[in-house]
């Protein structure tokens, strides 16, 4: 897997790329084809904390895990335990509910907001027809509290999100 390490107010040492590089490569006997993925690293700071992002994009999914702690060393290693923990937990499904779906890219690029006090960070994504199961995988593995897709079932689009009660709730835009 190509991984590719950058900070954000924080200077990436020689020491910290050869640790990460180590971590995040143990992930590579998960997928058939490491060699095709590529892996995004930022490594950020915010008061004393140190925060690890992952996020390796696939042809069928999107693996994502984001930590805070006091230590950089040990956000990387509990980074990567997320994400292990993520394949782990959503392997039978992955393998059950892709093995008949043709092959997707999702897209997402990041772009500078319009007006830096409003908005922080603006995406783009594609939207990809699936059922409501698969968002939920698709939700899950990204590690995020909602989740935006082209619903093939109600043919709209739709938001799944996960509620406090750790429920899935689903809104649907109408034309």
């Amino acid at each position: 897997m190509r991984i590719e390490i950058r900070g954000d107010k924080v200077k990436i040492t020689e020491s910290i790329k050869s640790y990460i590089e180590e971590k995040i490569g143990k992930l590579d006997q998960y997928f058939e084809n490491p060699e095709e993925l590529k892996a995004y690293v930022v490594v950020r700071v915010m008061n004393k904390e140190e925060i690890i992002e992952v996020t390796i994009p696939t042809k069928k999914f999107t693996l994502r895990a984001e930590t805070r702690n006091n230590d950089l060393y040990a956000a990387i290693d509990l980074t990567l335990d997320k994400l292990e923990r993520q394949i782990r937990k959503n392997k039978t499904k992955m393998r059950k509910k892709f093995k008949d779906i043709m092959q997707y890219e999702l897209l997402m690029q990041n772009e500078e907001p319009e007006n830096a006090s409003d908005i922080v960070k603006r995406k783009t994504v594609e939207l990809i027809p699936m059922d409501e199961e698969e968002a939920i995988l698709q939700m899950e593995l990204t590690d995020h509290d909602f989740y935006l897709f082209k619903n093939v079932e109600r043919d709209t689009i739709s938001v799944l999100y996960k509620r406090k009660d750790g429920s899935y709730g689903i809104i649907d835009a109408e034309n």
